[in-house]
């Protein structure tokens, strides 16, 4: 549709019917995953075959209208997915060469490709349906509703689906009252700290002052984290219409969308939907005759974890070194550029537009009392099913992990997961029905964060997870503070030389000391939450702390220093598999008889392992 200024709620009304009728001809609307990890998998190519095939089979209409590109789907181990409008049909493994029989059956007949669809690993039964797929069946989506069912890139697309609906119903209700609903209805941030949402806002607008910021977060740096970036790639509207709610609030003219430059194709998106917004006047001035002015602007972060921290993003804005400063002084008085600010991240701000269409009861449905509504999280690890998934709060981590996640691979026993990302904490088999809301997992060691899921198997050792994410954030502390800047490099020492084999009596009560200066002393939130990998690993696998100091033995067999390599005689059949890979030539023995490891030239790289085909090499 061609595009015109849009001046009041009516004519957003009107501009609305006039998209719905216009959609009444087209053609029956193809949805191709366009997430990035599908985009790494070739559903671009796939785009492209339709595109040329709906041309090839004659079919009328425009073909634009008739395939979209959408945001991330889901179930991302499974791209490239293609889905279908009005059809609960979903398409997995998608190749250029399936394109001509999905036109031809299912866009033109309605017809279902079985052998395109989800096969379960037990029953061995094909399943199409979103219904009938656990990753699907088990999930609550309210935030990702619209991703995947729309373009990103085409605002009409969101308007015809009811976007920018709850604007025009904020703007019809008093600013207090906004505040009122947001603060009802429980909406705790989804950054990672869960303060609420709504008293927030109370506090930035009961500071006297002409100058207000707003400000989305979406510098998402965590590990295995990707559920900001999916939604700012695949729904971009929600997180503004959320935005322009917020700042009629709380009385802010300028808003700033702040997403690291590692997700290109989340700033081309955002930018295209600021562009398009301000072009329709739902930005600028006087948005649909209210007399409010707001607009946007994306600053772009270098890649700084510890920009995700609201000080040190708020500086990075401003064009100064990301480095936090002390929480006595509250963003909410004195936030960007010494202004009242409110930051939230990009999935609390598509929230926003959920809880003033549904309404505060409807909004507290979902979840439970002190966390409602959903949260989305990014599975990954050690699981089956990997992907971006939205649960209501209250959720088991046994549901997440087994049923939505398909349960461990290749039979490997469950052993932990991780959550919030590397300043979260490891929780254990024996606390698989745990609910994941905010306070449960505080009360277990970990925390929240921004909703990323590592889950991890009977092959992961504990104290080199600790070290892992300890290394992390040894590299991205801005250095500030001495407790951060001098404690996270001694408790790396201390690991390093745990899993290298010089651990001794004393380390572990020097970690957790540690842990406790850190916890007590930092400057800001990286350092404070950085003793959680540490101290949940010592609480819940301390036996394989003491195995490592005490035994110098890694019981998951990881830690090189303290593993030996041998080959089983009742095991091997002598293929000569292992002793070709070899690269240190270690491994000798006649065809078709048991072969053995020499141990003092082998370097421990588990090549041997990792190529027999009868599971002959042990690690001891």
């Amino acid at each position: 549709m061609e595009h015109t200024k849009i001046s009041t709620i009516e004519g957003l009304n009107k501009y609305r019917e006039k998209i719905l009728e216009s959609k009444k001809n087209e053609l029956p609307t193809v949805f191709v995953c366009g997430g990035t990890p599908c985009l790494a998998k070739g559903s671009r190519q796939v785009f492209e075959a339709f595109k040329k095939e709906f041309g090839a089979q004659g079919l009328t209409g425009s073909v634009e209208l008739g395939i979209k590109t959408t945001g991330c789907q889901g179930f991302c181990n499974k791209g490239p997915l293609v889905a279908f409008a009005d059809k609960d049909i979903v398409y997995m493994g998608v190749k250029p060469e399936h394109v001509p029989e999905i036109i031809e059956k299912t866009v033109k007949k309605g017809e279902v490709i079985e052998s395109l669809g989800y096969r379960d690993p037990q029953t061995k039964k094909w399943a199409t349906e979103y219904s009938r797929i656990p990753f699907y069946g088990h999930q609550k989506k309210l935030v990702l509703k619209d991703v995947g069912q729309l373009d990103p890139a085409k605002i009409d697309d969101y308007i015809s689906r009811g976007g920018y609906s709850a604007l025009a119903k904020a703007f019809s209700m008093n600013p207090d009252t906004i505040i009122d609903n947001i603060e009802q209805s429980g909406l705790r941030g989804r950054g990672g700290g869960g303060f609420p949402t709504g008293r927030k806002w109370r506090s930035c607008k009961a500071i006297k002052t002409d100058v207000r910021y707003v400000i989305c977060n979406g510098d998402e740096g965590d590990p295995g984290a990707f559920m900001d970036r999916s939604i700012m790639e695949g729904n971009p509207h929600a997180i503004i219409e959320g935005m322009i709610i917020g700042a009629y609030a709380v009385g802010s003219n300028q808003g700033y969308a702040y997403i690291r430059d590692e997700y290109p194709l989340a700033i081309e998106n955002m930018k295209t939907a600021i562009e398009d917004a301000r072009g329709l006047g739902l930005l600028g001035k006087n948005i649909l005759g209210s007399n409010f002015d707001f607009d946007i602007k994306i600053s772009r972060g270098g890649g700084a974890f510890v920009c995700g921290e609201s000080s040190a993003l708020m500086r990075s804005i401003g064009g100064n070194v990301g480095e936090p400063r002390a929480k006595y002084i509250r963003s909410v008085e004195k936030g960007l550029y010494d202004k009242p600010t409110v930051l939230n991240n990009v999935e609390t701000w598509a929230n926003v537009p959920l809880i003033i269409t549904g309404g505060v009861q409807g909004y507290r449905k979902v979840g439970t009392k002190g966390s409602p509504g959903t949260k989305v999280f990014s599975l990954a690890g050690k699981v089956v099913n990997t992907g971006l998934v939205e649960v209501p709060m209250g959720i088991t981590l046994r549901e997440l992990v087994f049923d939505i996640g398909g349960g461990i691979p290749k039979g490997k026993k469950f052993k932990a997961v991780q959550t919030g990302g590397p300043s979260g904490g490891c929780i254990p088999e024996s606390l698989l029905d745990l609910q994941i809301d905010f306070d449960s997992l505080s009360d277990a060691g970990s925390m929240m964060g921004s909703g990323g899921i590592i889950v991890m198997d009977e092959d992961t050792c504990m104290v080199d997870v600790a070290k892992y994410f300890i290394t992390f954030l040894v590299g991205e502390s801005c250095g500030k503070c001495t407790p951060c800047r001098e404690g996270l490099r001694r408790m790396l020492d201390i690991l390093t030389g745990i899993t290298e084999g010089r651990g001794k009596q004393g380390d572990i009560e020097l970690l957790e000391e540690l842990c406790d200066v850190l916890k007590w002393g930092a400057l800001c939130a990286l350092g404070t939450s950085a003793a959680n990998p540490v101290l949940s690993t010592i609480r819940y696998f301390r036996d394989e702390y003491e195995a490592h100091i005490k035994e110098k033995r890694c019981p998951a067999g990881v830690c090189k220093e303290l593993i030996t390599y041998r080959i089983d005689e009742d095991k091997c059949t002598g293929c000569t598999v292992c002793a070709k890979k070899c690269p240190q030539k270690c491994i000798s023995g006649e065809k078709k008889k048991p072969h053995t490891i020499d141990a003092s030239k082998c370097i421990k790289c588990g090549v041997c392992k990792t190529v027999c085909p009868f599971d002959a090499v042990i690690v001891e």
